[in-house]
């Protein structure tokens, strides 16, 4: 006879892991009813978060400023606030950032135009045109135009970005590595 008030354990059910914030609410860029609209002087996340969809959907604020450069990526800091700056920056095919971070500030990354691939431990992210990705201090990636055309991002950092340490070597050689 079996003991009724034991459950079973369902064939399909996953292994108990410890899942992250991330994991249980699902992305919260996807959630619009979240988002903060932009205001004048930001001071949450989802606030920055509003400030790079204002600046984003304002084309005419920076369109006209973006260059392109075969030699180095092109950057032009946009705009700067009481503990934040905004940097434009455009990406011919192949151009990366190489694997680095952002020291002691956070960020948001929105792709303005083009795609561009974001390659971090846990594998590559393609990043279309209107994605956003928002990263903690400390957090390490790599950023590339993998594709024939142009990119351009915006990236507002929070405190203002005052060093992008390097890595020595990528994401997937430091997964393979650890594992």
């Amino acid at each position: 006879m079996s003991n009724p008030t034991v459950a079973a354990t369902p064939a399909h059910a996953a292994p108990a892991t410890t899942e992250s914030d991330l994991q249980i609410a699902g992305d919260i860029l996807a959630v619009q009813h979240l988002l903060q609209p932009a205001r004048e002087h930001p001071a949450t996340v989802a606030e920055f978060v509003g400030l790079a969809r204002s600046i984003a959907e304002d084309r005419a604020s920076w369109q006209h400023l973006v260059r392109y450069d075969a030699t180095t990526r092109w950057y032009h800091r946009l705009r700067t606030g009481p503990g934040y700056e905004v940097w434009l920056l455009s990406w011919v095919p192949g151009q990366g950032s190489g694997l680095h971070d952002h020291g002691a500030s956070s960020g948001v990354l929105t792709v303005l135009e083009g795609e561009l691939t974001e390659h971090s431990p846990r594998g590559p992210l393609t990043l279309g045109a209107g994605s956003q990705r928002v990263f903690a201090p400390g957090y390490a990636h790599e950023v590339v135009n993998d594709t024939l055309d142009g990119a351009v991002s915006l990236h507002v950092y929070f405190p203002g970005l005052t060093e992008m340490p390097m890595h020595n070597c990528s994401p997937a050689r430091s997964e393979a590595v650890s594992v």
